[in-house]
């Protein structure tokens, strides 16, 4: 069988990325001061922090249902089965969505939609694991399956800059973001399976990685056996020198750090400029 390996823009593989690696990107789309945007097709980072520093008003959406089974029609012209990749159910409707899609007729038992609670780096390296096995010969059904067992088998953290962000998304109040500006108090926000939770609140971006470091050290040692089981990853929101300068501390405490990657548009317009993030995926045996 000659399977495709699919993914959204929400795993932070650009367009070009996708091109050489043989991967099909869906762009996310947006909706800002009223206009439409293709994440990476008509709508790049430096464009998208420009357009936040500017307060506008940016509405995030899914992918449309004719444009995702348009692309799934034209890959199937050329490939036996499709494994798609989209981002965490638990932070968007769009695997919903692709899932009952996935269920019409011209579909079934080609199309295979992956539910495994990833977004970003850790959505990329399911992307990189599924590429993996299916040059091991794996269908697109067992590679759905291999995938979905072991979800669970990755951490994320991340720190903000500025907590304006969480506020305009609702996430807290104006009382509690202006009370944390005033004790300039950073949270720390995890993503462990379906949804983004708070984990730690702490004084200034210095003690927020003080917190994200420990903790991934704690779940690289207690849940994941040791960093010779898992793969280590950066990730941030427009400021890359702080990405850098924060790997060489993961690599002194923790270990090498495969790659940094900037956040998608989708997490950074909830989240803004200056944030970090330290995540660890569990190796796959392919």
């Amino acid at each position: 069988m000659k399977t495709c390996i699919m993914t959204d823009s929400n795993s932070g593989i650009t367009q070009d990325e996708g091109k050489k690696l043989g991967i099909p990107v869906v762009p996310m789309p947006f909706t800002i001061n009223g206009k439409d945007y293709l994440e990476d097709i008509n709508l790049g980072q430096e464009e998208f922090y420009n357009l936040l520093d500017e307060k506008a008003v940016v509405l995030t959406s899914q992918p449309s249902a004719g444009a995702l089974m348009d692309l799934w029609k034209a890959t199937l012209k050329e490939y036996d089965e499709i494994v798609y990749i989209p981002m965490s159910s638990g932070l968007s409707k769009s695997c919903e969505t692709a899932t009952f899609l996935s269920n019409e007729k011209e579909f079934k038992d080609k199309v295979f939609v992956v539910n495994n609670q990833r977004i970003s780096v850790t959505q990329k390296q399911s992307v990189l694991d599924a590429m993996e096995l299916a040059k091991a010969g794996k269908t697109a059904k067992e590679i759905k399956e291999i995938l979905e067992a072991t979800k669970l088998d990755s951490s994320i953290y991340i720190t903000v800059d500025s907590i304006d962000y969480l506020r305009r998304g609702g996430r807290i109040t104006a009382a509690a973001a202006t009370f944390a500006k005033l004790l300039k108090i950073k949270p720390v926000l995890q993503i462990q399976g379906e949804k983004l939770d708070a984990f730690d609140k702490v004084r200034g971006m210095k003690g927020a990685k003080r917190s994200m470091l420990d903790q991934m050290k704690k779940d690289v040692n207690e849940r994941f056996g040791g960093i010779d089981n898992v793969r280590i990853f950066v990730a941030y929101t427009a400021d890359r020198q702080t990405a850098l300068d924060f790997i060489e501390m993961v690599k002194e405490e923790i270990g090498e750090v495969v790659y940094c990657d900037p956040l998608s548009l989708s997490v950074s317009c909830h989240i803004g400029p200056g944030a970090l993030a330290i995540a660890c995926v569990k190796k796959l045996n392919y």
